[in-house]
């Protein structure tokens, strides 16, 4: 009789029945396994949900640029467009010492920049670690340590007859959450993200809170600007290459920044500012095709992520490219597979059965394993997951990889598209300043975007170029702070 498992049982004379299995001459190591047909079977039908063409990328750029064009136009859509209120690019010619503070996700990191104009720049850094607590400690607490942190750095830096004494440096402060901005010194948080829980801090304007912990601790420094990563990243990357018109990030989270003519954000028509002015937008897409998902094709692995998730419903672009869960969906296909019985038969899944078990640095090292046994692939499942594997499961495994980090390339390569559309950048071309753990490290990531841009354009998709984008957070937000305090001393919107 044939069971579930495709495994067939003999009955001895003696009346017991063992178990025979079918399996390929390759296999050595006495269990039963999926012959190399078999697994090329399966990898068609992946394919076939995992593989975008390039006219269903057309379609997503399209869809793409109505939700730009929505969530410019109005406050409250899924694409929010924030308006950042950093006007214009740099000059190239902002020179001057700034700090920069970045509250990031695990570190603090503290930046003296010393611009030199020409694009060129001197930074000194310190990075002070948060502990899981303080990400939960009272939100004026943890505004205190930033404080107390920068102080440290500038008495270092004083001492070391880098900053002159008695001297108030500008600050940029970047921070990489939501926040309602409605100038560029001020920000209302909407909602911690990146696992902070501090109290006190949501529905509170950060600027006021961090301003009034460097008066406590009497730091010489000012707050003139409140800027995202992203934004930081766009400016960065423009003041060092002026081809730069886009901004991008593919890590964990994704985003992306570009500059916008204020006569076409009507959402901010009630200002009064020149509508030939220009302003950067944070576009937070990774909210795209979230709640109606109508757009992006995702398969079942992606709304069993979506489902499970903290948000359900939100950030669906995200979902579908972030390094976050790239890993999660190669694990729930391997899952299926073996409630299947197509993979493990006879071997103890349990590890591989824990959710987010499996991570994307996982598919980065099974991608680039040069050998012809696919050696760095054995040492992942027998290390990880307790579980061996066959040459052909290997294969199988490696080309799964590819293939839904060939989907994340494509589909950031529709959000690329639909910027460089919208703007009408095609023709002249343009630089893309492109940052992340994905982007920086998982192999033939730029290379899959640039491949997708052409298909998106055809041979005009040559035209748009990513590159390595500059220090966002610390270069950045100081060039962002020079800008700031060169238009408000120049008296050009200096309520915004």
């Amino acid at each position: 009789m044939a069971s579930r498992r495709g495994s067939t049982s003999v009955v001895l004379p003696s009346g017991q029945t063992l178990p025979s299995y079918t399996r390929s001459s390759e296999d050595d190591d006495g269990l039963p396994h999926a012959t190399k047909k078999k697994m090329a079977d399966h990898l068609r039908k992946y394919e076939s949900l995992f593989t975008l063409t390039p006219q269903r990328m057309r379609i997503i750029v399209e869809a793409f640029k109505e939700s730009l064009e929505l969530g410019l136009s109005k406050h409250g859509q899924v694409v929010p467009m924030i308006p950042t209120y950093v006007f214009g690019w740099p000059t190239g010619k902002e020179t001057g010492k700034y700090l920069a503070v970045d509250l990031g996700g695990t570190n603090l990191r503290v930046c003296l920049v010393s611009l030199e104009g020409d694009g060129k720049f001197e930074i000194t850094q310190s990075k002070y670690r948060l502990t899981e607590e303080q990400k939960q400690e009272e939100g004026q607490v943890l505004f205190d340590f930033c404080a107390q942190c920068l102080k440290a750095f500038i008495d270092s830096n004083i001492e070391a007859e880098v900053i002159p004494k008695d001297h108030i440096l500008p600050l940029g402060f970047t921070f990489s959450y939501p926040c309602l901005q409605d100038r560029i010194d001020h920000g209302i948080l909407i909602r911690w993200t990146k696992g902070f829980g501090s109290p006190n801090t949501e529905g509170h304007n950060v600027v006021e809170m961090f301003r009034a912990s460097l008066a406590k601790h009497s730091v010489p420094a000012e707050i003139v600007a409140l800027t995202c990563d992203t934004t930081g990243t766009l400016i960065a990357s423009h003041y060092v290459n002026p081809k730069t018109r886009i901004a991008c990030i593919f890590g964990t989270g994704c985003n992306a920044a570009y500059m916008e003519r204020v006569g076409d954000i009507p959402k901010i028509a009630h200002l009064g500012i020149d509508p030939n002015a220009e302003m950067a937008i944070n576009c937070e897409w990774g909210a795209f095709d979230s709640f109606e998902h109508e757009n992006l094709p995702r398969t079942k692995y992606d709304i069993i992520i979506d489902e499970s998730s903290n948000k359900p419903g939100e950030q669906a672009f995200e979902k579908l490219i972030s390094g976050r869960y790239l890993g999660e969906i190669l694990r729930l296909i391997i899952c299926e597979l073996i409630d299947e019985g197509v993979l493990f038969l006879g071997q103890n899944t349990y590890k591989i059965e824990i959710p987010y078990s499996f991570d994307t640095a996982f598919l980065s090292l099974m991608e680039s394993d040069p050998t012809d046994e696919l050696l760095m692939i054995i040492g992942i499942f027998s290390h990880f997951f307790a579980l061996e594997t066959t040459l052909a499961e290997r294969q199988f495994f490696r080309a799964l990889a590819k293939l839904v980090a060939r989907r994340a390339a494509r589909l950031s390569a529709c959000g690329i598209a639909a910027l460089v559309s919208k703007m009408g950048y095609l023709e002249e071309g343009c630089a893309v300043g492109a940052d992340g753990s994905l982007y920086n490290k998982y192999p033939m990531f730029a290379e899959r975007i640039h491949e997708g841009l052409q298909d998106i354009f055809g041979e005009k998709g040559k035209n748009v170029i990513t590159c390595h984008a500059e220090d966002g957070s610390g270069i950045g937000s100081a060039i962002v702070a020079a800008m700031t305090k060169a238009r408000r001393d120049a008296g050009i919107y200096p309520e915004l």
